[in-house]
């Protein structure tokens, strides 16, 4: 028994003494410290930065401020009624008086002698003839393409001004002097003389740029100045309507007024396109921006710098697209190429070499034509007086043509008659009336015209194809498959001779007030 309490109590000296022991450890060591966890860290995939395109491309970028003459408003309130002293002879009381004491001031007159008065409408007169101040009129972008001081923007920018300055990214403004613009691009040259080496870009291969490359664009959005803002490529060969020579790229940067003839580089500090245009319901930015493409402004810039002009190739013919419709009715195989509809005028190049109505240009020295759009530029880009071979389309089958190409001018206009002349009616009564005739087939009742070129619509069934492709009484129709045609049996002979061929259309060129136009109609 007595071992046993020994036991225990020599286990509780023991627990005693541990536990002194831990006091003391604790007593005398510093406070616990608590282990926090590791922040977080993700190590992302490294995305494509654009400072360094930034630094390098920005001291070539330029904002462009235009000035325009403007005449001094006159501070005189004469209103043209032959000078001040005139209102002396107004009675005191009279309202026009009463108006110019209050507001004019009397000194303005009756309080001067009339060698006074003469003396301040000869000053008026000088001032009159002093030469118009130069106002602020439009502001802009630009870049260098040359380290001798050339630099390219819009012509829209510069349009109308007679003074232009240059501020570059450090703040420095230097006068340039216009050297050559063309408005069907919208392109415009200006040249800094200043003796010293500018920083400046090239353009870049416009056939390495892709939809969905990134992009920067550089410029000076609402006078703000040395603005940056990046994107992708959003499309290429957009179509605008702002003229034939429409090929803009696409982008989503966000380009705001103020950009327009600035550049937009891809990550190789190179220029793919200049800036030019925004879709902007709201007159900001909504992330469809429009540039006039690198291949493009190479070309133009450089005969710019070259000559101050552009000279163009010119056909002088009227085209339309080829739909499905037309290439079936002329037995195309594919709706492709540019439908003649005429000439502009009379020294038409194309015309004289020999060009018709109903004709499809389909390739031009070898080069396959899509549309009117591609055929306009394609001859556009050529210089006048190049003879090249044009690939026609004409009764069923494929001819060359070679044409002298003239030159585009800048004020040519396409000439057309007066819609209201006719200049084979000479009005005689004894004539007799045309006889109607029906082509019940096609859903027309027709006449032969009054000057002998064509069949007058008489009138169009509603349910017929006819119809449907617009069709109107009152309209002529001056050929079908491009043979002319004088009477509803002419039509037919046609419309007979396509059906043997296997043909389910024909070609109808149709006349109104407004020109001409070409309509593909089954043959029923």
């Amino acid at each position: 028994m007595i071992s046993k309490f020994a036991s225990v109590s020599s286990l509780l000296k023991a627990g005693t003494i541990a536990g002194a022991a831990v006091a003391v450890t604790l007593t005398g060591m510093p406070a616990l410290q608590h282990a926090f966890a590791e922040p977080v860290k993700i190590q992302a995939q490294q995305l494509p930065g654009f400072a360094d395109v930034v630094a390098a491309v920005s001291p070539a970028v330029v904002s462009v401020r235009v000035q325009s003459r403007a005449n001094p408003v006159n501070d005189d309130m004469a209103f043209n009624f032959g000078g001040p002293e005139n209102f002396n002879e107004l009675p005191d009381d009279h309202p026009l008086k009463r108006f110019f004491r209050e507001f004019g001031g009397e000194e303005q007159f009756g309080n001067r002698t009339p060698g006074q008065r003469a003396d301040r409408w000869r000053d008026r007169n000088d001032r009159r003839d002093q030469k118009p101040r130069l106002r602020p009129s439009s502001q802009g972008s630009g870049f260098f393409i040359s380290e001798d001081g050339f630099l390219v923007t819009n012509n829209h920018v510069i349009d109308g001004g007679t003074a232009f300055t240059v501020v570059m990214n450090d703040g420095t403004e230097l006068d340039a002097k216009l050297i050559g613009r063309d408005p069907r691009t919208d392109l415009a040259v200006l040249k800094v003389e200043e003796k010293r080496k500018f920083t400046y870009v090239s353009f870049a291969d416009e056939t390495k740029v892709r939809v969905g490359d990134w992009v920067v664009a550089v410029g000076n959005p609402f006078g703000l100045g040395g603005t940056v803002t990046a994107g992708i490529v959003s499309a290429l060969g957009r179509d605008i309507g702002a003229g034939p020579y429409d090929d803009f790229l696409q982008v989503d940067a966000a380009v705001n007024r103020g950009n327009s003839g600035g550049p937009t580089f891809n990550l190789s500090g190179e220029v793919v396109g200049i800036n030019t245009a925004i879709f902007s319901p709201s007159g900001g930015n909504v992330g469809i921006a429009f540039a006039i493409p690198a291949a493009v402004a190479k070309d133009v810039v450089s005969k710019l710098m070259a000559d101050g002009e552009i000279a163009r190739g010119w056909l002088g013919i009227k085209i339309e697209p080829v739909t499905a419709d037309v290439a079936e009715a002329i037995g195309l195989s594919e709706a492709a190429g540019a439908l003649v509809n005429g000439q502009q005028n009379a020294e038409s190049p194309g015309f004289k070499a020999g060009l018709k109505d109903g004709d499809v240009v389909t390739a031009v020295d070898g080069d396959p034509i899509k549309g009117p759009k591609e055929l306009a530029r394609k001859i556009g880009s050529m210089d006048p007086g190049k003879v090249v071979d044009l690939a026609v389309w004409r009764d069923g089958k494929s001819m060359s043509v070679k044409v002298t190409l003239g030159k585009l001018e800048d004020e040519k206009r396409v000439a057309s008659a007066d819609p209201g002349s006719n200049p084979g009616s000479n009005g005689a009564d004894e004539e007799q009336a045309p006889i109607e005739q029906s082509l019940d087939k096609l859903g027309l009742r027709v006449m032969p015209a009054d000057d002998g070129n064509g069949v007058q619509i008489v009138d169009v069934d509603p349910q017929s194809d006819a119809a449907d492709k617009g069709l109107k009484a009152g309209e002529k129709i001056t050929s079908v498959n491009n043979q002319e045609v004088k009477s509803a049996s002419d039509i037919q002979k046609v419309i007979d001779d396509a059906k043997k061929d296997g043909r389910k259309k024909a070609l109808f060129q149709v006349e109104d007030q407004n020109g001409n136009r070409f309509i593909a109609l089954g043959l029923g």
